[in-house]
């Protein structure tokens, strides 16, 4: 028992770091719209996508509601490709973009889209800490006029959009129309 109480002391701590950002999440959303295959355009800096490239989120519908979430990248100083499956679920209603992921479970983690073009062709999403922002566009490159107004209003939200780490997309562009 007391091992665990320091674990959770110790899990906690490491939270605690973070400045706590609560956004508010897109409405009018629909799901069936949002699902399909983002490309990874931009993100900050965190420790499990460190070093990967080419990097993809596939969102599918799951039989119980929820949704699979499928990560996939390209581990460059391995050359190898990695994956990993989560689950989401919205946190309230679904007509609103705010969802947990779980790719630990029992551990869930915010993913808030804050922004999102009205024919679903990018998004910016917000985790629930100034760590985790990402920039997501079905396509492999992003139209230098949405990406001018992601970064506006990622910085008006207060993220440091200075920090944001450009992915490399290079595989996709060479088999994406």
């Amino acid at each position: 028992m007391k091992g665990l109480m320091m674990f959770m002391m110790f899990v906690s701590s490491i939270f605690a770091q973070d400045r706590e950002m609560v956004q508010e999440a897109v409405k009018n959303f629909e799901l069936d719209k949002y699902l399909g295959t983002w490309y990874e355009i931009a993100r900050l800096d965190h420790s499990f996508e460190r070093g990967m490239s080419n990097v993809t989120a596939h969102y599918s519908l799951r039989e119980d509601g929820r949704v699979k979430v499928l990560n996939k990248g390209y581990r460059d100083n391995k050359s190898v490709w990695k994956s990993a499956t989560g689950i989401a679920k919205f946190t309230g209603e679904p007509t609103r973009g705010a969802l947990r992921v779980s790719f630990f479970r029992p551990f869930y983690g915010g993913y808030n889209i804050v922004e999102l073009d009205e024919d679903y062709s990018y998004a910016l999403v917000a985790g629930d800490s100034e760590k985790y922002l990402w920039i997501l566009s079905r396509t492999p490159v992003l139209d230098p006029d949405h990406l001018e107004k992601i970064l506006s209003r990622g910085q008006a939200l207060g993220y440091r959009i200075e920090d944001l780490i450009w992915v490399d997309q290079s595989l996709h562009l060479a088999s994406h129309p």
